[in-house]
């Protein structure tokens, strides 16, 4: 390879990665900006209740339908990213995410409008699942078909931290208005401006993402007319085995993310009693380490093995919520040891997953199914991994009296599953290339 065709390549995988990033930024931002304020504004203002207990967990069950029709999402789009192409669906799912959020931000009240308010927020909040569903393997594929295959780890990873940068403007945000405005100002409007601001954020990642062109390996697949009729038949009759082993394998993912980055802000303000703003503060302080930590792992299951740093990154981060929890039971009045609690095992050891899991789904299918192999393995495994389990924390934590210890067992459950999933994937051979669909 020439100077210049090495010069234009690397322009083109920069070109292509920061669109990933950027697109992936705004669709977890509004993703997860729900899962910030589910715990502490819309069990006030939509599921209103006697018992705080069922408000939180209603505000929560809306959470987790997001997870449930991200698997809709992941089908819908994975089957036309699989025969027409992965730039197209990228520009369609990030406009309905920025479309749901905004609106969400517009939604009046259950005193307003009464039961009509969480009706409406449900059926954002599915729009959004359906977003994101289809983003995220398209967003990672960009970047794992341009890159060389010795870089796939690194280069895959990098739209991983579009979640970290995405919670961390999500949590600040809130985090920020929060501080700025009385509890009355921020009940009232302040916490629509999070929501009404993505309006912005996607006019810009639409743009960007207008003017990259498709992948090389999506490019071979259509010109040795390699695609199938039915990617998602196709992926389940050929990769039955790889696609259980991968939502295996992601469960500790949807886990832990799911209990440090969302249920822990519900603990830390209603069972330790620290402030929201504290609390949101300790979240995204971990989302900004875990940006550099993300790409650090990724590029590291290039050099010594993905399903390596997976299983012993699974089973590293699922056991530090033990610690982690003890530190937050046993320093309530010390808010800098409370907030290392979040990072260390958030920022840095929750990175030994994210990073490399990316790169490592996308080797379990061949490039004629992988968008939809991919996104099927990632979000239904969502479901069970991420959607329910806010729920299951708060449940475990009310069945504990307040002791969050039967919420780590549940966390440890989640790693070992993980660690040996991750275990038989390592023992399989990556699939590579273009495989022909079989008639």
């Amino acid at each position: 390879m020439s100077n210049h065709q090495a010069t234009h390549n690397e322009k083109a995988i920069r070109k292509v990665v920061s669109s990933s990033v950027i697109g992936a930024t705004i669709e977890w931002y509004d993703f997860f900006l729900y899962g910030v304020v589910a715990g502490i504004v819309f069990n006030k203002l939509y599921f209103p209740a006697g018992d705080p207990l069922i408000s939180t967990l209603l505000a929560y069950a809306t959470f987790a339908v997001g997870f449930v029709t991200r698997p809709l999402g992941g089908v819908i789009f994975g089957h036309f990213g699989d025969k027409i192409g992965r730039k197209s669906m990228l520009v369609m799912t990030l406009m309905i995410m920025g479309i749901a959020t905004f609106l969400i931000g517009l939604v009046p009240t259950y005193e307003q409008i009464g039961i009509a308010a969480p009706i409406l927020l449900l059926v954002l909040r599915i729009f959004q699942g359906i977003g994101l569903g289809g983003e995220w393997g398209g967003a990672v594929l960009m970047a794992y078909e341009y890159a060389p295959k010795e870089r796939r780890g690194f280069y895959a990873s990098l739209p991983q931290v579009g979640l970290a940068i995405g919670l961390c403007l999500a949590s600040g945000v809130v985090g920020l208005l929060s501080y700025s405005l009385t509890d009355e100002q921020f009940l009232s409007w302040g916490w629509r401006v999070a929501f009404i601001l993505s309006a912005g954020m996607v006019f810009v990642g639409t743009y960007i993402r207008l003017h990259v062109k498709e992948t090389p390996e999506f490019t071979k697949v259509k010109e040795t007319n390699a695609e199938t009729k039915i990617p998602f038949m196709d992926m389940i009759k050929r990769y039955p085995g790889n696609v259980l082993k991968g939502m295996g394998a992601r469960y500790i993912d949807g886990v832990f993310f799911n209990i440090f980055g969302v249920f822990s802000i519900t603990y830390l303000t209603q069972t330790i009693k620290i402030s929201r703003t504290d609390a949101l503060i300790g979240v995204m302080a971990a989302a900004i380490v875990m940006i550099f930590f993300i790409p650090f792992f990724g590029h590291l299951s290039d050099k010594v093995g993905r399903t390596r740093v997976y299983f012993w990154g699974s089973l590293i981060t699922a056991f530090s919520a033990f610690p982690a929890f003890w530190l937050m039971m046993n320093n309530p009045e010390n808010v800098t040891v409370l907030w290392l609690s979040i990072v260390i095992p958030f920022g840095i050891l929750y990175a030994s997953v994210y990073g490399p899991e990316a790169a490592l789904f996308c080797e379990l299918f061949d490039a004629s199914v992988r968008y939809t192999g991919i996104s099927f393995v990632y979000q239904f495994s969502g479901i069970f991994a991420s959607g329910i389990t806010p729920m299951i924390a708060t449940a475990l934590l009310k069945a504990g009296n307040g002791d969050p210890w039967q919420v780590c067992m549940y966390v440890a459950f989640a790693g070992i599953v993980s660690a040996l999933c991750a275990a038989a994937i390592g023992r399989s051979k990556p699939v590579e290339g273009v495989v022909p669909a079989r008639a």
